[in-house]
């Protein structure tokens, strides 16, 4: 049943303001004055609950963070790092060299006692053009014209880590995501036809890696069902079987997916190769305010607690075969959003990051978390970041602008890689209303005189919840980061 704009007005008429709709609203960030919080000295033991201090006002986080002697990665106070990854110094098991432009990554069981990580490498256009491109090995190309792919790390109890390719031959692959029934899901970030950029074969599609089973990587079919667009990210709800899927576009702004599975369709390793290239059906979200009134874009939400109805409109081309997917609509028709960048499922839904919004969109911001509700078919804004004035500025680690990839914490709230401009951060956002640092890039792959520091990437927590996994997505380094993790304060 569609939720039209009737219902949604009915429905604000009724419960009175539409942050009301779903009761109260917890919110992620504080407002775009109060970002730059420096209030982040951690008090008491570290084995207390950070809810008790969150709740009595007082700090969050783990504190100042501190400049790295090796000059990597600035960490608080009792943290420390490890790299497991680092393109053109470690290897694959092949002989060949980790692959560079490290980004999306999540996390899984791996056998006996090990943590199989899979590690997407954004790379765009020819081989030649990259000094370390993921390699063609065999069986497991996709186009053998295509740079990027996706690589699968294993971390063993030990310490020991080996790596190996899960897809290669594919373009671009950016945040994607992880299944509930533990394999990887790798987005094409580029839908360039064959004979484009020397391509031999169509792009901009999503595949399906098993870190847990070589075999099954074989062949790499893509996912035409999911649309041929410019993907990001891609979350599966584990009780209704939706897939929702970004995209990171402009001219127009891109849009935000729902694809739902035939009837009858039972989700599992390798299920996905078993269906038609236009098996389900793909949408666009349509959002209403409390009045009833259709959004164009959600950029025009400047309050934190915002709420939208969603409705669903059915894509007429998914594969675009004359017209790029999100041209098909026209004005009114559908919800658009710049930089739509990565998600992440929890608390029964999905929170998805739009990164910034410039002269391109209606109102300008630097960088939204909105989380979907399925259950209410609801879109409400948990992190309004305001247009950062001096972006440049690392005097502070609290100005943070551009978030991209987004993972949910066991320790509460969310854990957010910063893609903005000047220094890069790791940053943790609470339920009550506070940022705080985690981590800050401190590796200049710039000049001295023009500083240049690269976008944290493939955010993820260990299946324990006792690492944090991240990547500088250049050169392409992955590192994994203990410490005294502590809760923080859940809604």
């Amino acid at each position: 049943m569609s939720l039209t704009r009737r219902d949604f007005a009915r429905r604000s008429a009724i419960t009175g303001a539409g942050v009301a709709l779903i009761g109260s609203v917890g919110t992620l960030a504080t407002a775009p004055g109060a970002l730059a919080s420096t209030d982040t000295e951690t008090t008491g033991d570290a084995d207390d609950d950070a809810d008790l201090s969150d709740r009595h006002g007082g700090a969050v986080g783990y504190g100042p963070l501190l400049p790295d002697p090796k000059g990597v990665l600035a960490l608080p106070a009792g943290f420390k790092y490890r790299t497991i990854t680092y393109s053109g110094k470690t290897k694959l098991e092949s002989g060949e060299f980790t692959p560079s432009n490290h980004d999306g990554t999540a996390t899984f069981d791996g056998p006996r006692g090990t943590t199989l990580l899979v590690n997407n490498h954004e790379l765009k256009g020819p081989r030649a053009n990259w000094k370390y491109p993921v390699p063609l090995t065999e069986g497991l190309v996709y186009d053998p014209a295509a740079s990027g792919g996706c690589t699968v790390v294993e971390v063993r109890p030990g310490g020991a880590v080996a790596e190996w390719v899960g897809i290669a031959g594919t373009s671009t692959n950016c945040a994607g995501g992880s299944t509930p029934w533990g394999t990887w899901l790798t987005c094409e970030e580029n839908s360039d036809r064959a004979g484009v950029n020397g391509m031999t074969r169509d792009h901009g599609y999503v595949f399906e890696v098993d870190p847990s089973d070589r075999r099954a990587n074989r062949n790499p079919r893509p996912l035409k069902f999911f649309g041929r667009y410019d993907h990001e990210a891609v979350v599966i709800d584990p009780k209704r079987g939706h897939a929702y899927l970004t995209e990171d576009a402009s001219g127009p702004n891109g849009l935000f997916y729902r694809w739902t599975p035939p009837k009858g369709f039972h989700y599992g390793p390798g299920r996905f190769r078993t269906l038609a290239d236009d098996a389900g059906v793909l949408q666009a979200p349509k959002c209403y305010d409390s009045g009833g009134r259709p959004v164009d874009d959600l950029s025009r939400a400047t309050k934190i607690g915002t709420v939208y109805g969603v409705d669903w409109v059915d894509v007429p081309d998914r594969d675009a075969k004359i017209v790029d997917v999100r041209k098909q609509f026209g004005p009114g028709e559908v919800t658009r959003a710049r930089k739509l960048e990565g998600m992440w499922w929890g608390d029964g839904g999905a929170y998805i990051v739009s990164s910034y919004a410039r002269e391109e969109s209606p109102v300008q911001h630097d960088g939204q978390v909105w989380f979907y509700d399925p259950k209410r078919r609801t879109l409400t804004l948990k992190v309004l970041l305001g247009v950062n004035p001096d972006p440049t500025d690392s005097s502070a680690d609290g100005a943070f602008d551009g978030p991209d990839n987004i993972t949910v914490s066991p320790y509460g709230g969310l854990v957010i890689a910063e893609d903005g401009e000047g220094v890069s951060h790791l940053f943790g956002a609470t339920d009550s209303g506070r940022t705080y640092p985690i981590a800050r890039n401190d590796l200049n792959i710039g000049t001295e005189e023009e500083p240049e520091f690269s976008e944290f990437t493939g955010v993820t927590f260990s299946p324990d919840g006792k690492t944090l996994y991240a990547n500088i997505q250049e050169p392409g380094i992955m590192l994994a980061i203990t410490g005294p993790w502590r809760r923080q304060k859940r809604g």
